[in-house]
């Protein structure tokens, strides 16, 4: 599905990825998570074209994503970013702003097809009521879930997430990855952002630790969170400060 090998990019002539590799298979799940500044956000900009990367190779089904024109990208790959309310949908109703997802298939001239497609990921992720409210009326999460069905809409082979969870309570968190799984699990795959390791460990079959723009850790979730790697990764015992904190739910 996604084949990255010694990708570097970055901003003002600094490599901020330097020479990273990984692959994602079909109906995989990869949680990227590590530092502040690591460079997981600018690696997901690259290879979802925002920004270029100037050297290495990153393909989808065996395309090369700097090749492809922004249409034809956009059919493969989706981006879920961090963002805020208003914006660039300002102005836009919660049924405009997803079916934007559908620009890439019918261009300005969406069907009755196209509609039913965006009304079907409304429900999805449980936004349907809000199809008449404007963009800027919605919460954080109300937000958040609306940009996912639109992400949902596009109908992509992959979906980019850069913290996905922001502004979403418990229940919702809960609801999105049963949400992506489901959707991975139909020859879909995902890559996302995560600073919560017990969110990406939870979402994810494998987990990759970036630390200064490169691998420092690339397993499954579970290997990933018995690592004795992440201590110098973060500076810290993280593994005993999650069994402090969940001593206290006991």
């Amino acid at each position: 599905m996604l084949e990255v090998k010694n990708i570097s990019c970055g901003y003002g002539g600094r490599d901020v990825v330097k020479e990273l590799s990984f692959t994602v298979k079909t109906g995989e799940i990869l949680a990227v998570t590590g530092p502040n500044g690591c460079g997981k956000t600018t690696l997901l900009r690259a290879l979802c074209g925002i920004i270029p990367y100037h050297s290495g190779s990153a393909k989808i089904n065996g395309c090369e994503i700097s090749t492809l024109k922004r249409t034809e990208l956009s059919k493969k790959a989706a981006l879920l970013s961090q963002t805020g309310a208003g914006g660039e949908y300002a102005d836009f109703t919660v049924m405009e702003t997803v079916m934007l997802g559908r620009y890439a298939h019918s261009g300005s001239g969406a069907s009755k097809a196209d509609r039913e497609i965006a009304e079907r990921c409304l429900e999805q992720t449980g936004t349907a009521e809000l199809k008449d409210r404007l963009i800027t009326e919605l919460s954080g999460g109300q937000l958040q879930r609306v940009l996912l069905a639109r992400a949902f809409a596009q109908e992509p082979k992959i979906i980019f997430l850069d913290e996905p969870a922001n502004h979403l309570d418990l229940k919702r968190q809960v609801a999105l990855i049963e949400m992506l799984k489901g959707w991975a699990a139909n020859g879909k795959s995902v890559v996302g952002v995560f600073h919560d390791l017990n969110l990406a460990a939870e979402l994810s079959d494998r987990i990759m630790v970036m630390n200064e723009g490169r691998t420092e850790l690339l397993d499954s979730s579970e290997n990933v969170c018995r690592s004795e790697k992440l201590n110098d990764i973060y500076g810290f015992d993280i593994r005993e400060y999650m069994r402090k904190t969940l001593q206290k739910w006991e």
